[in-house]
C-alpha cells in the first residue's frame, strides 16, 4: 500500500475542471438560416448591388466548425463577407453553441446583352465533417443604356444626349441609366416612347438646355418611368435618390404625358436661364411623388397640368413663383412624415428668391383638391394692386382654416375620404364630398387613369367609378 501512487484531490478536481471546461466541437450539427435563400430585386449590370445579409446559427449545445466558400467562385457574380473578413472561401470557421455569425452578400452582373431581365444563380456552401448544406443566392440582371457625363463639373456634369437640330429617341426596349445630367442642347429635342424606363444615380437629372426640348409619351397603359437607379424595394419609398428633371426657357412646347416621377430631390423644375420666353410646359396624366424637396417648382414659368397628382413631398407639392399657370383636375394631397414640413400643398406667390418682385402671377386652378397633414394647406404671396396679379380657385376642395377672398365656390376643409394615403391611394371613396362637385366644360374628359368624366365631373385627379 505504501508504493501505491495517490493524485491529490485538488489536482484532480482541476484536471476535471480543466477537461469539462472546454467545448466539444460538433462537425456534424446541422446549421439553421435566417432566410431561406437570398434574392436581390433586379441590378442593372456592371452597376452591383446594395449589401444584403443573413445569420447562419447553430441551434447545438456545441460548437460547430464549418468550412464556408461560394460554390461558383472565382467566376460567381456575387461576393461574400463572413463576420468581417471578405472573400470566397473561409476554413475553420466555428460557430459557438446557441450563437450566429453573419454572412454579407453583393452582386455585381456583367453585360448579357439581353433586352429583357435574366437571372444569375450561386450559393454559399457551409460544409461541416458529415454533412453540406446549400444556401441559394439569386440575382435578377437587366442590360440598360448607360448615359455617362462626359463635360461640365462638380454638380453639373453633364453628358449631351440631344445635339443642336438633332431629334433623339429613347424607347423602352432597354431602361436607361443616368450617371450625371442628360442634357438636350439648344435646338434640341428628346422624345422618350411610351414605356420607356429612366433610372436616375445619385445628383442625376435630365436638364433641357435653354432652347432645348422635352416630348415624354406615355400612355395610360405604359407610362413613363422616373426614379432613382436603386431598385431593391427598400428604395420605393425614399426621397433624393437623384435631382430633378429641370426645364429652361425655349421657343416650343415641352409636354409630359403619363409619366411617374418619384424619390427624386424634386420631381419637375421649370424655369429660364437667361430670359422669360413664354413657352408653355404642359404635364398631364402625371404622378409625381417621394420627393425629399417640393414636388414641382416654376418660376418665371408657364405651366399648365392637368389630371395630376403631386403627393409626398418635403417641400409644397406645388411651388409656384412669378408667371403663368393654369391648373385642372389635380389632387394635391401631402402626408410626408419623415420630417417637420414648412410648406403647405400649395404655395404660389408673385415674387420670387431669384427674380425678384415686380413681376406679374396669373394662377388659375379648377377642379383641385388642396389637402395635407398641416392646417393651412394654401399659401398665397400675391399683390393684385402692385403687379396686376390674379389667382383664382374654382370648384375646389381646400383645406384652409381661412376662406380667401380667391376661392370660388370651393368646398373648405372637407376631408376628401380618399381610399387610402399610407399607400398613396387617392381615388375616392363613395362617401366622398368631391363627387360630382366639379364645374364642368373645362376640356378634360377623362381622368388620371383613362375614366371618362361626366357632365358633373368630381373634384381632383380621379373620378369616381360607380
Amino acid at each position: 500500500m505504501k508504493d501505491r501512487f495517490v493524485i491529490p484531490l485538488f489536482l484532480v478536481i482541476s484536471l476535471f475542471t480543466l477537461f469539462s471546461c472546454k467545448p466539444q466541437i460538433e462537425d456534424n450539427g446541422v446549421l439553421e438560416f435566417s432566410i431561406p435563400e437570398l434574392t436581390f430585386d433586379t441590378v442593372f449590370t456592371t452597376v452591383g448591388s446594395i449589401t444584403k445579409s443573413f445569420t447562419v446559427h447553430n441551434p447545438t449545445n456545441s460548437e460547430i466548425m464549418t468550412s464556408i466558400y461560394l460554390a461558383g467562385a472565382p467566376y460567381s457574380y456575387f461576393s461574400i463577407n463572413v463576420d468581417g473578413l471578405s472573400g470566397t472561401s473561409f476554413s475553420d470557421v466555428i460557430i459557438p453553441p446557441k450563437d450566429s455569425i453573419f454572412v454579407h452578400v453583393t452582386v455585381n452582373i456583367n453585360p448579357g446583352n439581353q433586352n429583357t431581365p435574366f437571372l444569375v444563380k450561386d450559393s454559399i456552401v457551409f460544409q461541416t465533417k458529415n454533412a453540406d448544406q446549400d444556401f441559394d443566392l439569386l440575382a435578377y440582371g437587366q442590360d440598360a443604356n448607360f448615359i455617362v457625363a462626359n463635360s461640365g463639373s462638380g454638380s453639373l456634369r453633364f453628358k449631351v444626349v440631344a445635339g443642336p437640330h438633332e431629334t433623339v429617341h429613347w424607347t423602352n426596349e432597354k431602361p436607361y441609366v443616368v450617371y450625371g445630367w442628360a442634357a438636350v442642347d439648344s435646338l434640341g429635342t428628346l422624345i422618350i416612347d411610351p414605356g420607356t424606363r429612366v433610372y436616375f444615380h445619385d445628383g442625376s437629372g435630365i436638364w433641357v438646355y435653354s432652347y432645348g426640348n422635352i416630348q415624354v409619351n406615355g400612355t395610360t397603359e405604359e407610362p413613363v418611368l422616373f426614379r432613382g437607379d436603386r431598385l431593391e424595394s427598400w428604395f420605393d419609398s425614399d426621397y433624393a435618390q437623384w435631382s430633378r428633371i429641370w426645364i429652361n426657357e425655349g421657343y416650343g412646347e415641352n409636354r409630359i404625358s403619363n409619366a411617374i416621377i418619384t424619390n427624386a430631390f424634386v420631381g419637375l423644375q421649370v424655369e429660364p436661364l437667361t430670359t422669360y420666353t413664354a413657352n408653355k410646359t404642359i404635364v398631364e396624366n402625371t404622378i409625381i411623388k417621394n420627393c425629399d424637396n417640393s414636388g414641382v417648382i416654376a418660376r418665371f414659368a408657364n405651366l399648365e397640368m392637368n389630371n395630376c397628382l403631386i403627393t409626398n413631398c418635403g417641400g409644397a407639392c406645388l411651388q409656384l413663383e412669378i408667371g403663368t399657370y393654369l391648373m385642372k383636375h389635380l389632387t394635391l394631397a401631402n402626408y410626408f412624415i419623415q420630417d417637420e414640413r414648412k410648406l403647405p400643398a400649395l404655395y404660389v406667390s408673385d415674387t420670387s428668391v431669384l427674380y425678384g418682385s415686380g413681376y406679374q402671377t396669373d394662377a388659375r386652378f379648377f377642379n383641385t383638391i388642396i389637402y395635407g397633414t398641416l392646417d393651412d394647406e394654401v399659401a398665397e404671396d400675391i399683390h393684385p394692386s402692385l403687379y396686376s396679379s390674379q389667382l383664382l380657385f374654382q370648384n375646389c376642395l381646400i383645406k384652409n382654416r381661412i376662406s380667401l377672398s380667391s376661392f370660388s365656390n370651393c368646398l373648405l376643409n372637407q376631408n376628401p375620404l380618399f381610399k387610402n394615403t399610407e399607400s398613396l391611394d387617392f381615388q375616392l371613396e363613395v362617401e366622398s364630398p368631391a363627387i360630382d362637385r366639379g364645374i364642368s366644360g373645362i376640356g378634360i374628359n377623362e381622368d388620371l387613369l383613362g375614366n371618362s368624366r361626366d357632365n358633373s365631373p368630381d373634384i381632383g385627379a380621379y373620378e369616381f367609378v360607380r
